[in-house]
């Protein structure tokens, strides 16, 4: 565990292997608008207290964990229980290491910090368009991100290996979604190579996740403020570290495997529980 992370609260996801949500109860209003009630503390709580800090150049690692676990709370006190697999993975690679992960909602990027950055200093991939949105972007900006322009593939992978050779030398892992957008359903054929190129490059290891964060969903006009679903699970699982060998296409199907299975096992197990209700 690093140093700066200080008190209990930033340490809600060191918890071994595992996390798995206690029982909460909602409130009334909660109950009754579920989005809006989480989108008014979203905005009055983490996102308002990181910008600010951000805007006067104060929004370092700590406070990053800080805004991450609280958004992760906040998820819990609307009625979507958390649960984590396979954090020991993390600590296993014993130093810089890629993640590669499918994406589904905006609450991935907003969680992983709170789960990775106690364990290592890490970064993500990010679109252009996130670095420089009103508000968020001096956030974004402050992680030192690999910022992709998504118009020339050539130039987001050059962008990609160069910037993440840069950043893994300086051993922070890297955080990557191959997808080329968010999406429920995983397709493979939309999953590109890119964390298996740059983790070959770099010799270190990769680290698969599936996640499963529909609970946040997309909205039709603004993508970030879809509805909040109450009840439904927030599930993430790491795998084992995998090292590349020759051009990674078996890890590379693997990471699929991983990825695929995990998703059809919790939409049939979430499925079931919530015709349970």
């Amino acid at each position: 565990m690093h140093p700066f992370i200080e008190g209990e609260f930033a340490k809600k996801f060191l918890t071994g292997d595992t996390y798995a949500s206690q029982e909460t109860h909602t409130g009334f209003f909660t109950r009754l608008m579920p989005s809006l009630s989480f989108y008014s503390r979203l905005f009055g709580g983490p996102l308002r207290w990181l910008c600010a800090r951000a805007a006067k150049g104060k929004c370092d690692d700590s406070a990053w964990v800080h805004a991450s676990v609280w958004v992760s709370d906040l998820m819990e006190r609307i009625g979507c229980p958390i649960e984590v697999q396979g954090m020991n993975a993390i600590e296993e690679v014993g130093g810089p290491c890629l993640f590669v992960a499918n994406h589904m909602s905006t609450l991935e990027t907003f969680m992983l910090p709170g789960m990775i950055r106690p364990r290592m200093p890490v970064t993500f991939v990010v679109k252009k368009s996130l670095t420089t949105m009103p508000l968020f972007g001096p956030v974004m900006r402050s992680r030192d991100p690999i910022v992709l322009g998504r118009s020339n593939p050539r130039e987001d992978l050059a962008a990609v290996l160069e910037g993440g050779l840069e950043r893994l030398n300086k051993g922070i892992s890297i955080i990557v979604f191959p997808q080329s957008t968010r999406a429920l359903n995983f397709d493979q054929r939309h999953f590109n190579t890119i964390g298996i190129k740059l983790a070959r490059k770099a010799g270190v290891p990769l680290i698969p996740l599936a996640l499963k964060t529909d609970a946040w969903g997309q909205g039709q006009k603004i993508k970030e403020l879809g509805p909040v679903k109450p009840g439904m699970p927030v599930r993430y699982c790491f795998a084992s570290p995998v090292h590349i060998q020759g051009q990674g296409k078996e890890e590379h199907a693997a990471i699929c495997r991983h990825i695929a299975e995990h998703l059809e096992n919790w939409q049939r197990l979430d499925g079931i529980n919530a015709r349970a209700v």
